[in-house]
């Protein structure tokens, strides 16, 4: 069962081959077995997932239950769920438990998905290997040496390690694509506002944005159904209506134009991700698509220009993690004043700890405008070069990362090299479309993403094209060699 798709286990659930529960008992039995081999789930809500399971097997008899109705799958870690921990990857939230859900956990509750447990994180999502959670690293299922991308790698490892079908995820500067190609499976970020962020604890409120992870883009269409809504408690939420995001899988690609910026593939890219990525191109060419050459010139400042406002706004969303309410609080504290200094330095990890320092110090007098006003303006003309070209083309293509899955802790001593895995995503968020990738092939048998940005309000675009693809290849389809011995 653990090789079935949302969709195919839809049609199973609704066709009474399996039950809720059956299919819930084998995702919670693989996770005990397999787990320990990638530390993508951090915490298991067995006997909370089998209640739930139970309750939709019996919307599921009434015959008229919603699409993820029994469906199990995983929640990233930095969505609050009623009575159950949200670390967000971080010693400092070790022992929060939310009294309340995150308007997309209940989204899922609404229409009868069941729960699994949540999955681990880079701390507080940032990062771009997932070795900065307090609960340790993620391994990357396809190469256990090596990162799954972060900061949603225990979601990727977990689905590419079949732990669950589906996931949650964030992405503030590439944070579903990046670790969704690294993994070899589809993950999506909507336009901003599409989804609603009311409690999802928040890294850079501008920036970040919740979407769908899976194997396929049909099953990522799927959750975002669910996923998608107008929320009035989260004032960056857009009032529009939810689309059926499966409708137009079928269309076809003729006559699609695709943009490709030469920016996208020039110094760093790895050759190997660049022939993979160019040969996806060529079969979408071949299925009617037209390719044109574009240019995005402001992309090379995407980098320095989000690493000014992410870590500024997270300095700003952070502060309130100061040993007071919630959330860790130092031993034996002197005074006040030795509360919040220690809780804080105990409590946040050191990449944590490092971006507080520079967005303190970029919105600190006398460096606002040097530095923090500079960015937003950098950013006004990263979301220019977007609205030209997206008036010439439908869609823009490249790769997601310049590499495939580095190693383990080879770029750990080196934040700018870390940063600069996010030098293809990293735009889409400061201008706020969205983009998703989609399995394009392997280099050394670790797997690459295909890019694909759109207008806003577009994911439908998006997910078609890459569901149009998936139905010409199967890299969707391979399957990483897990333990055999766990596997029997």
């Amino acid at each position: 069962m653990h090789n079935y798709t949302i969709a195919e286990l839809i049609k199973g659930l609704q066709n009474k081959e399996f039950s809720s529960v059956e299919l819930t008992q084998h995702f919670l039995d693989r996770i005990s077995q397999l787990n320990d081999n990638y530390n993508a789930v951090i915490t298991i809500t067995g006997e909370q997932a089998l209640t739930a399971a139970a309750l939709a097997d019996k919307r599921l008899a009434s015959g008229d239950a919603p699409a993820m109705c029994g469906v199990p799958i995983l929640h990233k870690d930095i969505f609050c769920t009623d009575g159950v921990r949200t670390s967000c990857g971080s010693k400092m939230l070790d022992n929060f438990v939310p009294p309340y859900n995150a308007t997309v956990v209940e989204n899922f509750a609404r229409d009868g998905a069941v729960m699994l447990g949540k999955t681990n994180m880079d701390e507080f999502a940032m990062g771009s290997s997932n070795e900065t959670s307090f609960y340790g690293p993620v391994k990357n299922p396809w190469a256990t040496d090596s990162v799954p991308g972060g900061s949603s790698g225990g979601s990727a490892a977990a689905i590419a390690a079949r732990l669950a079908p589906g996931a949650t995820a964030t992405d503030t500067g590439g944070s579903i694509r990046q670790p969704a190609a690294l993994c070899g499976i589809s993950g999506l970020k909507p336009t901003y506002g599409r989804v609603s962020r009311w409690g999802m604890i928040a890294f850079a409120s501008s920036l970040d944005q919740a979407g769908p992870m899976a194997r396929t883009a049909e099953d990522c269409a799927i959750m975002l159904n669910c996923m998608a809504s107008f929320d009035e408690k989260d004032s960056t939420s857009v009032e529009q209506s939810v689309p059926d995001y499966t409708a137009s899988l079928g269309n076809s690609v003729k006559g699609l134009k695709i943009g490709i910026p030469k920016e996208y593939f020039s110094e760093g890219l790895h050759p190997g991700t660049e022939l993979a990525v160019r040969e996806a191109l060529a079969e979408l060419e071949a299925q009617g698509a037209e390719l044109v050459d574009i240019s995005l010139p402001s992309s090379d400042l995407s980098v320095p220009a989000y690493y000014v406002i992410a870590p500024a706004e997270a300095s700003a969303n952070l502060s309130r993690f100061d040993g007071v309410k919630y959330g860790y609080r130092c031993e034996n504290p002197k005074d006040l004043q030795d509360m919040y200094c220690r809780s804080r330095s105990e409590g946040f990890g050191e990449e944590v700890q490092r971006r507080i320092l520079i967005g303190t110090y970029c919105l600190s007098a006398g460096y606002y405008d040097a530095y923090y006003v500079k960015a937003q303006r950098i950013r006004r003309l990263i979301k220019n070069d977007f609205a030209r070209a997206l008036a010439q083309v439908d869609v823009i293509m490249g790769p997601v990362a310049p590499t495939p899955a580095f190693d383990l802790g080879s770029n750990t001593k080196d934040p700018v090299a870390m940063y600069l895995e996010d030098i293809y995503t990293l735009s889409a968020n400061m201008a706020g479309i969205p983009a998703m990738s989609a399995p394009a092939g392997f280099v050394n048998g670790r797997p690459v993403g295909l890019h694909i940005m759109g207008n806003y309000f577009n994911e439908a675009k998006l997910l078609n094209i890459a569901h149009q693809y998936q139905q010409i290849t199967d890299w969707h389809l391979q399957t990483p060699a897990t333990n055999p011995a766990k596997e029997a």
